[in-house]
């Protein structure tokens, strides 16, 4: 698990290279590099990136589902019914936002009762 993250991380450093040679960090760059560190379970760097996206657009229903599944992939359930509750506000008809929220409800309901209570 940790050569697999080393890995991903180095796998990481052209992409962030040619961004940061570009002085970009347009939300569509940010998107992009979110999905190329989710596709190596890098979730904190997948975070980091879909939340920079959504302090420029606050409105992308891309981003929040996105952010969602990140969340979910880290156990944060709430987190993650937040964000795809945002997202199915943004855009209530996207298929591909409603047939993630579908699936992550199955598996919501079904941890409910082990989710630890905020306090």
């Amino acid at each position: 698990m940790k050569n697999k993250s080393i890995i991903g991380a180095l796998a990481l450093i052209p992409i962030l290279l040619v961004i940061t040679q570009c002085s970009s960090s347009l939300p569509a760059d940010q998107m992009r590099f979110g999905v190329e560190a989710a596709k190596l379970d890098l979730w904190d760097e997948a975070i980091f990136r879909w939340k920079k996206v959504l302090q420029n657009d606050p409105n992308s229903a891309s981003a929040h589902n996105n952010l969602a599944v990140a969340y979910e992939k880290k156990s944060l359930w709430e987190e993650a019914k937040t964000e795809y509750d945002l997202a199915l506000k943004i855009r209530p008809d996207d298929k591909h936002i409603n047939a993630n929220y579908q699936q992550f409800i199955k598996r919501y309901e079904a941890r409910k009762d082990d989710i630890p209570k905020k306090q």
